[in-house]
């Protein structure tokens, strides 16, 4: 299969995974399907990558500690934000995590147009949302994914570390572990319901397969496939997947400024995250 058509499948079965997780928000509150996610997740991988074979420092440990709280924070904001807007917005919104990221390390003038054409689509969707009312709601909504940019910022700064000072698998397996255990005190009971009964268990796991395992193997084949400049164009097409998933599945339907917000926002993934044309070629990450 090809690389591209590879990594439309990945985000597909990503923003599948969170569109199932808002079906869920009925019975559990969202927060505790995120906690419930991670915690899957982190089973699956602790039993592939089996991380205690692994000889590890105090500070890697606590390195590692961090950045699974940061990931979980993500993971469980981000559910909160989908439980109260629109799937293909939240994403969008999501997404000036990164740009800001790629905005301040690059400093280049299409870092600084890609910042802008982000603030516009943001600042699209998010007027057209609250236009559109829903009052405190939306509001939580909003304040809730610019909390999930801002871990998702944090996120890629400390994951860079985590992952340079060894495999980036067997680490997520321990991150997630760990960002399980930090939060369970606030969120374990609250998942209760799921040991009794097996269909919200078998839920349960499926979101967690479908939102973080299969993306993140697949993730792993495109990248030795294409190069960073191709990749960063692929990475601008996840708001409108987000988008098509949540018309499908969920029946949120774009008015045309949303779209256009979804498109600026598309745009200035891809300026910001693509390679400079100045720099030599660097191969794709493992």
């Amino acid at each position: 299969m090809p690389a591209l058509a590879l990594f439309v499948v990945s985000g597909l079965t990503q923003y599948l995974g969170a569109a199932l997780a808002v079906g869920l928000f009925t019975v559990l509150a969202a927060p505790n399907v995120a906690w419930l996610r991670i915690v899957v997740a982190a089973g699956v991988l602790l039993g592939w990558r089996r991380p205690w074979r692994t000889r590890w420092s105090r500070r890697d440990l606590v390195a590692v500690a961090v950045f699974g709280s940061v990931l979980a924070a993500m993971n469980v904001t981000f559910y909160i934000a989908i439980d109260h807007l629109p799937l293909g917005t939240a994403v969008a919104i999501e997404f000036i995590g990164p740009i800001a990221v790629a905005t301040i390390t690059g400093r280049g003038r299409r870092e600084r147009i890609g910042i802008i054409l982000a603030a516009a689509g943001v600042a699209l969707l998010a007027g057209v949302t609250l236009t559109q009312g829903g009052g405190p709601d939306v509001v939580i909504g909003l304040v809730a994914i610019g909390a999930a940019a801002v871990c998702w910022a944090c996120y890629i700064v400390l994951g860079r570390r985590v992952a340079l000072k060894g495999s980036g698998v067997t680490s997520l397996s321990l991150a997630m572990t760990a960002g399980a255990i930090v939060f369970a005190p606030f969120l374990a009971a609250g998942a209760a319901p799921v040991l009794g009964d097996w269909r919200l268990a078998a839920a349960v796991f499926g979101i967690a397969v479908l939102s973080s395992v299969i993306p993140y193997a697949i993730e792993q084949v495109v990248l030795r496939r294409v190069s960073a400049a191709t990749f960063a164009v692929m990475l601008a097409l996840l708001p409108a997947t987000a988008a098509v998933v949540g018309a499908v599945v969920l029946r949120q339907l774009p008015t045309p400024l949303e779209i256009a917000g979804l498109l600026a926002v598309s745009g200035a993934i891809a300026l910001t995250t693509a390679p400079s044309p100045r720099r030599p070629r660097t191969e794709p990450a493992a």
